[in-house]
């Protein structure tokens, strides 16, 4: 018999002031799914080693709660790319290679999984655009939001209308980097600089992930925020890949985020 919980998303207050206008979101976390073991809770992380009648049960969960059919919560095989995708129907065969989409269609919700790197989720309530991101540091250093941006403009938004909130994910106290990673991004922009902040290790840093990302979306002109949750820190409420790591796990699950424009 499957339990009975179901997701509890935490929904952030910034795009909740949007659901006057038929735009429903939640950043979920790993409560309210059927999974076992390393991957207990609700992991709907389908690349993962978990049994995929657990992934498929935990995704008709989620999107259960965005209130679409489950063919209609659409997600990407996500690559750490730049790339942003245009999606007006459910995906018909292979996801595709990408790690952000948007869209102007009601009732396709738009999903980005994740397990230390950054989801953001996007709204123009007016125009009824909608995006939703994929942003570890290579997806973020290379351009993803930006790219999330461009797309949404591209069917109608206007980026000075669109909000922007980056849900769970690693927080600089909890992501250290080597000296080769300090160098990629201070060669990139040396005001860079300013997200590292010394780590005990030698020659290591404590890389700010989030304030990067919010800073980035700023700076494309989008009103931006966080929840300010992190992903390795809470075990109870977040799958963390970097955790998992430090624990010798073989595996490790993925949570979603997910958008959609209700019907009217």
């Amino acid at each position: 018999m499957l339990e009975t919980v179901r997701p509890d998303p935490i929904r952030s207050p910034v795009l909740e002031r949007f659901a006057s206008d038929g735009i429903r979101h939640g950043f979920f976390t790993r409560v309210g799914g059927v999974s076992t073991g390393i991957y207990s809770g609700l992991n709907v992380g389908v690349g993962s080693q978990d049994a995929p009648a657990n992934v498929a049960e935990n995704r008709r969960r989620v999107s259960e709660w965005m209130g679409v059919a489950l063919d209609r919560l659409v997600t990407l095989y996500q690559v750490h790319s730049p790339d942003a995708l245009v999606v007006r129907e459910p995906f018909s065969g292979e996801r595709p290679k990408a790690d952000a989409l948007v869209t102007d269609r009601p009732g396709l919700a738009l999903g980005v999984l994740a397990a230390d790197c950054g989801p953001v989720l996007f709204a123009d309530a007016e125009a009824r655009v909608i995006g939703a991101a994929h942003a570890g540091w290579k997806g973020a250093f290379t351009g993803v939001l930006e790219a999330t941006v461009e797309a949404m403009e591209g069917i109608g938004a206007r980026r000075d209308r669109i909000e922007a909130v980056l849900g769970p994910s690693i927080s600089a106290g909890n992501y250290e980097v080597g000296p080769e990673f300090v160098e990629r991004f201070t060669a990139s922009d040396v005001s860079n600089g300013r997200y590292f902040a010394p780590s005990v290790k030698p020659g290591h840093a404590m890389f700010d992930l989030n304030g990067y990302t919010v800073d980035r979306l700023r700076a494309a002109g989008v009103s931006a925020s966080q929840l300010g949750r992190c992903t390795y820190a809470d075990d109870e409420l977040f799958f963390s890949y970097r955790r998992t790591t430090h624990r010798n796990e073989p595996d490790y699950g993925r949570q979603i985020s997910a958008i959609v424009l209700e019907e009217r």
